[in-house]
């Protein structure tokens, strides 16, 4: 019985697979069962911030491995503690508090939780329950996620949602600043966007945000859960952002997971100073959040990740695939946009054949070419690399790409 004939028997169809198996990776490629190798820029959906096997993430997981790989959080975890020092000092540069648990979605939870909890505190009331998201955003799976995502197409059929969410276009100051009420406990959105299409939020936009919330009390929280942990040149997506625009909106909570582990499930929160004790004892947990392990792991790679220098490369190869797009002269390409190695390149959906206009048209053709890439939204296709990523890999891509596009013209 083959891997796709197992995976069909026996595994939960919730996925859109494609017909691939992958068996082993190094860097920035990866190869399937068949022994066809490709030049990853998924990574994971930018997890695999080192690429695939690193040595510094292996020898960390192993070594870890063979010393202690549980225990609960009745206890104090050393490796816990040190990473949450790395992600106070060294990346947020903000004094507050790390809750960690194991993907995305449990940390925007965990977000909202913080939110309702410190106005509950502060009146002794529920009435300040509402957080305002944004259309196109997404923030999860689970049933507090897809509430809070503003993409209708993952809602369909889990009603009754949790309820408590209004959802404003993105990017709109002014829709914002409207839809605060005094049931408005928190502002959470993308600093940017990720599977709604690669869009960064504007400079005032966050100003607004940080404005309401001076205004009105508010939590202003950020899910940095893809834009996180160096993929835009920075440790911080939303500092990237406001870098030279004078704007100032500093964060009460941020969320993160995915490339914070580098292929190893880990997830997490941050909490300011402000609200961190909001959320004391018997108010949350996590059975694997922060094991020993993870916590290994993620700090193994964010440690890499600071060590090598490699974010300082990242706004050069940035400029580098938007200066060439620039020069392309392909009908099927309408563009790229994107903050660092979070780029999305928008499709010209009535270039493509009758009955294939949606992206994953072109990430099949470009698979099939020796090259990863992943859809977002109605029109874009992303590229994700490791933040390793070297400026021959970035030329290989893009000849992989080209001779796609040229196959088509």
């Amino acid at each position: 019985m083959t891997t796709f004939e197992k995976t069909e028997q026996f595994v939960l169809g919730n996925y859109g697979r494609f017909p691939v198996a992958m068996s082993r990776g190094e860097g920035a490629r990866i190869w399937d069962e068949a022994g066809q190798e490709y030049l990853d820029f998924c990574t994971g959906i930018a997890v695999c911030s080192l690429g695939h096997s690193h040595p510094v993430l292996v020898n960390a997981i192993t070594e870890q491995a063979g010393q202690l790989l549980h225990c609960s959080n009745l206890y104090h975890i050393p490796q816990q503690s040190e990473l949450a020092q790395f992600i106070v000092e060294q990346a947020m540069e903000l004094p507050g508090k790390v809750f960690f648990c194991n993907s995305g979605a449990e940390a925007n939870d965990g977000a909202v939780k913080t939110a309702r909890k410190y106005h509950y505190d502060q009146t002794g009331t529920n009435d300040r329950y509402e957080i305002i998201t944004c259309q196109q955003s997404f923030h999860g799976r689970t049933l507090g996620g897809i509430a809070a995502t503003g993409q209708e197409k993952v809602k369909v059929g889990f009603d009754p949602l949790l309820p408590g969410f209004v959802h404003i276009p993105f990017n709109d100051a002014e829709a914002l600043r409207e839809a605060v009420t005094d049931k408005t406990a928190a502002i959470l959105f993308e600093p940017i966007q990720g599977e709604g299409g690669i869009t960064p939020a504007t400079a005032e936009f966050f100003q607004t945000a940080a404005e309401l919330r001076d205004e009105h009390g508010l939590l202003l929280m950020y899910d940095e859960v893809q834009c996180g942990f160096g993929r835009t040149g920075d440790w911080c997506g939303w500092r990237t952002i406001l870098r030279d625009s004078g704007v100032v909106a500093e964060p009460d909570v941020v969320t993160w997971a995915k490339g914070m582990g580098g292929g190893f499930p880990i997830g997490s929160f941050w909490v300011s100073d402000r609200c961190a004790a909001a959320m004391g004892p018997g108010t949350h947990g996590s059975t694997f959040g922060g094991t020993p392990l993870a916590s290994t792991a993620s700090l193994a790679v964010l440690r890499e990740i600071q060590s090598s220098g490699c974010m300082a490369q990242i706004p050069q190869l940035e400029a580098k695939v938007k200066a060439r797009v620039a020069g392309w002269d392909y009908p099927q390409i309408a563009g790229v946009r994107g903050v660092g190695l979070m780029l999305g390149f928008q499709v010209n959906l009535d270039t493509l054949p009758e009955g294939e206009q949606t992206p994953i048209y072109l990430v099949k053709l470009l698979m099939a070419a020796g090259l990863l890439t992943v859809p977002a939204g109605a029109d874009i296709v992303r590229w994700l690399p490791p933040l390793n990523v070297t400026e021959a890999e970035i030329d290989e891509a893009f000849e992989k790409f080209e001779s796609v596009l040229d196959q088509l013209n």
